[in-house]
């Protein structure tokens, strides 16, 4: 793991990831590899039908997983997402959303991580995802 911190991660959201600032997302925890991140819930992530919206589970499922990478690459903010597959397994009720990455493989140039997303006090899953990043190379 390097030494990030989640005051480093908060700084390089605030700067660099407007849309992760809009939606409110915010760092729980952070582990060797691993991260739980928060959305805290707003009126504004429902869809017709009163559910969460996929957009917004999407966006803090790979977020989740950026922060993730970063705890073991250090900032770098040219980490990319190059692949992202994600299952829905249940509809979510307006609450705060919650997302758990790990990083399953990282190499030179690609990290490989899965996330799982919960409603904050509900014991099941509410989506699955993967993703691939691309790493830029060191100059």
């Amino acid at each position: 793991m390097t030494d990030i911190t989640v005051q480093e991660i908060e700084l390089l959201t605030l700067e660099s990831l407007p849309f992760a600032v809009d939606y409110g997302f915010r760092v729980d925890s952070l582990g060797s590899g691993t991260s739980t991140v928060r959305a805290p819930y707003q009126e504004s992530f429902l869809r017709p039908g009163g559910t969460i919206s996929g957009p917004v589970i999407m966006g803090l499922a790979d977020y989740a997983l950026f922060v993730a990478i970063l705890t073991k690459i250090g900032l770098v903010e040219l980490a990319v997402t190059t692949n992202f597959n994600i299952n829905f397994l249940q509809r979510p009720e307006p609450g705060d959303l919650l997302a758990v990455a790990s990083v399953i493989k990282i190499g030179k140039r690609l990290a490989v991580g899965e996330i799982e997303v919960y409603l904050d006090g509900e014991e099941n899953m509410i989506a699955h995802a993967t993703s691939t990043y691309s790493i830029p190379p060191k100059t």
